[in-house]
C-alpha cells in the first residue's frame, strides 16, 4: 500500500491566515469580545460599555471601557491598591477586595455622569441580588460584564466585582446563579454566605483555623496582616468601614510625585575636541607613569 506524503505546497502557504496577534498570545477571547462590542447599525455609534474586571498577583483592575475602530477608551477606573486609602489595610485580591473595587468603581463612574444621587444602589450589603431600576429622569447607566479568560466557575472573584458594581447602582445584565452561596438542587441564593464572603468572613475561619491548628502556618500565609494588626474578628468591620468611606468619597486621588534631587541620565554625554584631546593626553600620561614604575 503506497502512502500519499504530506506536502504543503506553495498554494497552501500563500493561502495561510496567521490568526491574531493577541489571539496568539493567548490574552484576548475574540469569539467573546465580537459580542461584547458588536452594536446594532441603528444605534448610530452609541457606545456599547463594557465593565471590565481583571487580577493580577497583588492587584485587581476594574474598568467601565467602549470599542472603537482606533481602540477601546477608558471612562473610568478602579484599582485595589486604592483602598488602604478606605480603610482596607490587607487581602486586596479576595472576593471582599473585588467587591470594595467594583463599588468604587460604580460610584465613580455615577457621580461622573453626575447619576450618583439619582441611583443610590444597595446602601447595605446584605447579600441578596439586586438589580437597579429606572429613574423618572434618566436611565441608570447600564455596561455589560467583561470577564476575559477567567473560567465564570460559582463563587469566582469577578463577580464579588460585579455584586459590588451592582450594589454601587450600576445597571449589569447577570444571573444570581454564579454568586458565592447558590445552591444548584434548590435553585435559591443563600445571602447570609454571599454576605460572608462579601465582609471577608471566609478569610477569617481560615485565619482563625490556621492560628488555632498551624500557628506556624499562620505567621507566614497572613504575615501582612500580622504586620498591620489586622485579627480575623476585625475583617468585618473593616469592610464595613471601606462600603461607607467608598460611598463618601469616591473620586479619584492622584498621588504626589517629587521630582528627583538629581537628574540621571543615560545618554553619553558629547565631548568637545578640547575635552577628548585632554583625555587623550591623560592616558598617555597614565601610561608613561606605569612604564616608568616597571
Amino acid at each position: 500500500m503506497a502512502f500519499v506524503k504530506a506536502h504543503k505546497s506553495k498554494a497552501y502557504f500563500k493561502r495561510f491566515q496567521v490568526k491574531y496577534k493577541r489571539r496568539r498570545a493567548g490574552k484576548t477571547d475574540y469569539r467573546a469580545r465580537v459580542r461584547l462590542t458588536t452594536q446594532d447599525k441603528n444605534k448610530y455609534n452609541t457606545p456599547k460599555y463594557r465593565f471590565v474586571v481583571r487580577f493580577t498577583n497583588k492587584d485587581i483592575v476594574a474598568q467601565i471601557t467602549y470599542a472603537t475602530l482606533a481602540g477601546d477608551i477608558v471612562l473610568a477606573s478602579a484599582y485595589a491598591h486604592e483602598l488602604p486609602r478606605y480603610g482596607v489595610r490587607g487581602g486586596f485580591t479576595n472576593y471582599a477586595a473585588a467587591y470594595c473595587t467594583g463599588l468604587l468603581l460604580a460610584r465613580r463612574i455615577l457621580k461622573k455622569f453626575e447619576l450618583d444621587e439619582e441611583y443610590v444602589g444597595n446602601t447595605e450589603a446584605t447579600g441578596e441580588d439586586f438589580n437597579i431600576e429606572a429613574g423618572d429622569a434618566k436611565k441608570p447607566f447600564r455596561a455589560l460584564l467583561d470577564v476575559g479568560l477567567v473560567r465564570t466557575t460559582t463563587g469566582n472573584r469577578v463577580f464579588g466585582a460585579l455584586k459590588g458594581a451592582l450594589d454601587g447602582g450600576l445597571d449589569i445584565p447577570h444571573s444570581e446563579k454564579r454568586f458565592p452561596g447558590f445552591n444548584k438542587e434548590d435553585k435559591s441564593l443563600n445571602a447570609e454566605i454571599h454576605r460572608k464572603y462579601i465582609l471577608g468572613g471566609h478569610v477569617a475561619d481560615y485565619m482563625k483555623m490556621l492560628r488555632d491548628d498551624e500557628p506556624e502556618k499562620y505567621q507566614s500565609h497572613f504575615s501582612y496582616f500580622i504586620k498591620e494588626g489586622l485579627e480575623p474578628e476585625a475583617l468585618e468591620k473593616m469592610y464595613s468601614a471601606a462600603h461607607e468611606a467608598i460611598r463618601a468619597d469616591p473620586s479619584l486621588k492622584h498621588t504626589e510625585k517629587k521630582a528627583p534631587a538629581e537628574k540621571r541620565t543615560w545618554k553619553m554625554k558629547k565631548l568637545s575636541y578640547d575635552e577628548r584631546k585632554a583625555n587623550l593626553v591623560a592616558r598617555l600620561k597614565a601610561v608613561n607613569e606605569e612604564g616608568d614604575d616597571e
